[in-house]
């Protein structure tokens, strides 16, 4: 059987490079006011290390500011870049986490648990002295920002889960859904690639990529923001990912396997919540949807757009934030 599977891999990965260079991914665009460079930095201290944490705007200004939580694990904040068009209106605070971006790296395994990764958000607090702010997480930024949103701190003024890991189990649920969905071609490789040797790696790549292509991000970054990006010391912390994810969005090997963040739902200050996915979401809109009905939550879906919705369709997603943020900040 195995011998099989694998002359079955390897008659699709011939094929498979064809379908995906036909089918490039479309050029994202800036939000305009957009700001590539920081107004502010700083390398905060948290347990185990430093992070790295980058300012827009005044933080003394009139509207509590906003902090984004990238995903991963193992992301940087380079993908938040088109929210500093927020700026115009309050402070936008973006950081890398530890091990990520131009944070320290010290490589230790100790570090990456999620109670560990949840201190960093209010060392950012009491770092910049910051009295009352707004939290968005996005993927597995959402889980941080669940397990924060959940310990109602009185900072908290308004909380955002976009497209939020919130149970493993139900993640992986989506995933297989979204996996039947894809060309059978691709769908088998897939399948195929889970079993390590089964296929070549470049066409397990390259059917992974097909995956992302419509359920994770859609877009190419822009100039400015790829730029921006390749100059990180760290744009993605791949052992970090594969240690508590595994090697795939739909594949859970590592630490996070049996994440349930769900009894946590109902802890949240739900008229202060909003849950946000893309239509065409790895987070299936139906699933983040229960879960804002679980939490007494906002919930809205993003048109033209997969998992990474800020780089997808940044005006949309400005457009739907602007105007929850100024209702929460009374």
């Amino acid at each position: 059987m195995m011998a099989r599977r694998r002359f079955l891999a390897a008659g699709l990965a011939s094929l498979l490079p064809a379908r995906l260079a036909a089918s490039p991914l479309r050029q994202g665009a800036t939000a305009p006011g957009i700001r590539i460079a920081p107004d502010r930095e700083a390398m905060v201290a948290v347990p185990g290390g430093r992070i790295y944490v980058r300012v827009n705007g005044a933080l003394d200004g009139p509207r509590p500011p906003i902090l984004f939580i990238h995903g991963g694990p193992g992301g940087s904040h380079w993908g938040w870049l088109n929210a500093t068009a927020l700026a115009d209106e309050r402070a936008v605070i973006l950081y890398d986490q530890l091990d990520c971006g131009r944070s320290d790296r010290p490589g230790n395994p100790a570090n990456w648990t999620v109670p560990r990764f949840l201190a960093e958000i209010e060392a950012i607090r009491t770092h910049f002295g910051i009295a009352r702010w707004h939290v968005l997480g996005g993927s597995w930024g959402g889980t941080l920002a669940l397990e924060y949103g959940a310990t109602r701190p009185a900072a908290l003024a308004g909380l955002v889960l976009q497209s939020p890991l919130v149970a493993t189990s139900v993640w992986l649920e989506d995933a297989a859904l979204l996996k039947a969905g894809m060309p059978a071609d691709v769908r088998q490789l897939l399948d195929a690639c889970d079993t390590p040797g089964a296929a070549p790696e470049a066409a397990c790549q390259a059917a992974t990529d097909a995956f992302y292509a419509a359920h994770v991000r859609q877009v190419m970054p822009p100039p400015a923001i790829a730029a921006y990006r390749d100059a990180l010391p760290a744009p993605f912390a791949a052992g970090l990912y594969t240690h508590m994810w595994g090697r795939a969005e739909f594949t859970c090997t590592g630490t996070l396997k049996d994440y349930n963040g769900r009894p946590l739902l109902a802890r949240l200050n739900g008229p202060r919540s909003l849950f946000v996915a893309g239509i065409d979401d790895e987070a299936r809109p139906d699933t983040v949807r229960r879960f804002a009905d679980q939490a007494g939550a906002q919930f809205a879906a993003v048109p033209g757009a997969a998992h990474s919705i800020m780089l997808d369709n940044p005006a949309a997603y400005l457009a739907l934030l602007r105007p929850w943020l100024k209702r929460q900040d009374a």
